[in-house]
């Protein structure tokens, strides 16, 4: 192959294509046209001698060749982006760019109207957006530039994904206001439920997959006891929603409890056994450790989390 005839545009073309798996959303992505990435691709095969990606219904999907190449080409482009970005001037003042994070509703509810309230005044053409996504899905994203930074609990790493600890959470219990059986059981706000009452009272629990055991269960099956699990919801909202228009009991995380008992006249209780504490962690790819605007928006971050000890 002849390097220098080679056009590395025909690189970010295929780097998309991977991510994307579509020759329009690869288009929107590197700017270009449909005809024109189908162009590019067919330059691509032709050097290559191989046909990268193959019609599957409305996907495109690599050959062995292409998955082959994905991560040499991603990371080459990437120290060429890192090269060239290691001179550029970032000014929150004047900027314009946008900011793709991962993050569950705990972190969009918790997180997110104090980074706003913080970011606006000094930086007001910026733009932050939060997803949301399993966990499994958090490094790949950040690996195919869908997102800057992920928030999430503390998970294992990769080599090429940063991290830094913000805050330290744990579970805590909720119910209504003069919640009629722990009432009757004298169990006061702030106090630990007795793990009987615990599994007498039906509960919500937010589950992102639909399934009906938590942290909890493993402890309260060692004493044979079992708790109901009567709903499942995606969302700490929805459970603390549930909670506050029934009898139920649910969990989530202390300080997301703290931030809406009063708003939705909830008390507040310690389960019957200690919840294991949760390091709240926020991550990103290494090749942006340098980069002025991923690092700017990370010190915004640390500063939101340090309202959370």
């Amino acid at each position: 192959m002849n390097l220098a005839a080679f056009d590395l545009n025909l690189l970010r073309v295929f780097d998309a294509m991977m991510v994307e798996r579509s020759t329009i959303r690869a288009g929107e992505r590197v700017g270009l046209s449909q005809p024109a990435v189908s162009s590019a691709l067919g330059r691509l095969r032709s050097i290559l001698g191989d046909e990268l990606f193959v019609r599957d219904g409305n996907r495109m999907v690599p050959t062995p060749r292409a998955l082959q190449l994905k991560e040499p080409v991603r990371q080459a482009l990437a120290q060429i982006e890192e090269a060239l970005a290691a001179n550029v001037v970032f000014d929150p003042r004047t900027s314009a760019r946008s900011f793709m994070l991962i993050g569950s509703d705990y972190f969009s509810a918790l997180l997110m109207p104090k980074l706003a309230a913080m970011v606006t005044p000094g930086a007001p053409s910026i733009t932050l957006q939060m997803i949301d996504h399993p966990s499994t899905d958090v490094f790949g994203l950040l690996s195919d530039d869908r997102a800057d930074i992920a928030l999430d609990r503390a998970l294992e790493t990769p080599e090429w994904i940063a991290s830094r600890k913000l805050f330290r959470s744990w579970l805590v219990c909720i119910a209504r206001r003069g919640h009629p059986l722990l009432g009757a059981r004298g169990v006061r706000p702030g106090a630990t439920i007795p793990a009987d009452v615990f599994c007498a009272i039906p509960q919500v629990l937010r589950s992102a997959d639909g399934g009906k055991t938590g942290t909890i269960d493993p402890a309260l099956e060692r004493l044979g006891l079992s708790r109901k699990v009567v709903i499942t919801v995606p969302h700490f909202q929805a459970v603390a929603l549930a909670v506050a228009t029934s009898e139920l009991l649910g969990s989530i995380p202390a300080h997301f409890a703290r931030q809406v008992a009063e708003r939705l006249d909830l008390d507040i209780f310690m389960p019957p056994m200690e919840s294991p504490a949760m390091d709240v962690t926020m991550y990103w790819h290494r090749r942006f450790d340098r980069d002025a605007g991923n690092a700017w928006l990370r010190e915004q971050l640390v500063a939101v989390a340090s309202f959370y000890p």
